[in-house]
């Protein structure tokens, strides 16, 4: 058997997101819930091929999408500290909202769709 070998500061599984416009994308995760760029290497002046964000320990992966890979989005449960801040910067950011925030047995969960065609789950645990 052999030994699982993951580079520091990465994680066994990551989503990686393929998608119209990922600067700004990178900006809404960096507005929304407070991400850090990690790494970003342009195709082009406009275009990322390739960027990762760490948001409060996890890393997600992205880049514009081209004829070679398309637009691939996601549907994503992310724990914060305050689910209410975090919804609001997110509607402020340009996500639309699925549902508002609202105590379920879980905690305090809200759901929107950012501008890029991703879902958010976005839950404070209770």
């Amino acid at each position: 058997m052999s030994t699982l070998n993951i580079p520091d500061g990465y994680q066994p599984i990551m989503p990686y997101l393929i998608l119209k416009n990922a600067v700004a994308f990178s900006k809404f995760m960096q507005d929304a819930f407070g991400a850090k760029e990690k790494l970003r290497e342009m195709r082009d002046e406009h275009h990322i091929k390739h960027a990762e964000l760490d948001l409060n320990g996890g890393t997600i992966m992205f880049a514009d999408a081209t004829l070679e890979y398309p637009i691939q989005n996601a549907a994503l449960f992310i724990y914060v500290a305050d689910c209410d801040d975090c919804y609001t910067k997110a509607v402020a950011d340009g996500a639309s909202v699925i549902y508002e925030p609202v105590d379920q047995p879980y905690g305090r969960s809200a759901g929107v769709q950012d501008a890029f065609g991703n879902t958010w789950w976005i839950t404070s645990a209770s």
